[in-house]
């Protein structure tokens, strides 16, 4: 498939939805907590972008019957929203696709539930450092493997393991458009960065070293093999001659 170049213009659209749900991550980091379910986050969220006449793009995609993907501790991606409650200890990775206008952004945040283990704060802390290196190597001229490369690296000097099956992409009125942006990969490899591509990077790490998954038989829930913790990290953003610019921040 062809590579779609946005627009300023286009990116602009991409950004009202992204600003929207910047906002939501932002309200969720604050409500949070022990004793919440993951049902009711999803219900909250679903209601907020309402109010905000955008709509959450997962819900019915291929059958997802959800407006956020819930993970909760070993599962890593696409957990569906459930009764359970949270409980002190606990991390939880909240997924969603904004549709406003027909234009898409993408983000997912880990959060701490309470006070974590170390081992849940050393992989949330180097998951999220792995993103914003990634972010680093967005530029023009570039190749998705300099990304690439990036997320991976961080990965191997912690020790921690690389979700390698789970990738980032393209997205502009479609949630998936190429490229396709691996966690792992070669320098120097792969489609160059243009101006005017716009793409998520979202680097998805377990506490274990080996980063091996098994699907349930739902068919989306995504658990870690070994029982271990599971976090991801997720921000849409465009390339531009200035460089990164994120359009799923504040």
């Amino acid at each position: 498939m062809k590579i779609i170049l946005k627009t300023q213009d286009e990116i602009a659209k991409i950004r009202e939805a992204g600003k929207i749900l910047a906002e939501c991550h932002q309200e969720l980091a604050r409500r949070i907590g022990p004793g919440m379910t993951t049902l009711e986050i999803d219900q909250w969220v679903e209601s907020y972008l309402a109010s905000r006449k955008a709509t959450p793009e997962q819900k019915g995609y291929r059958g997802y019957p959800f407006a956020t993907c819930a993970s909760v501790n070993d599962v890593v991606c696409h957990g569906f929203p459930n009764h359970r409650r949270l409980e002190n200890g606990d991390i939880i990775t909240i997924d969603i696709v904004v549709n406003k206008n027909g234009w898409l952004a993408d983000s997912a945040w880990s959060y701490r539930i309470g006070e974590v283990s170390e081992e849940a704060n050393k992989l949330l802390l180097v998951t999220h450092q792995a993103l914003e290196k990634g972010i680093a190597q967005a530029v023009p001229g570039n190749r998705v493997g300099d990304i690439s490369s990036a997320v991976q690296n961080v990965a191997r000097e912690s020790g921690v393991g690389i979700v390698k099956p789970l990738i980032g992409h393209g997205i502009g009125r479609s949630m998936h458009e190429p490229p396709d942006v691996p966690n792992f990969g070669r320098a120097r490899t792969g489609t160059q960065l243009r101006e005017g591509m716009v793409l998520t990077i979202e680097p998805i790490f377990t506490s274990g070293d080996t980063g091996a998954v098994l699907w349930e038989d739902d068919g989306w829930t995504i658990r870690t093999a070994d029982g271990s913790l599971g976090a991801h990290y997720e921000h849409t953003l465009a390339i531009t001659k200035e460089g990164p610019v994120v359009l799923t921040s504040l």
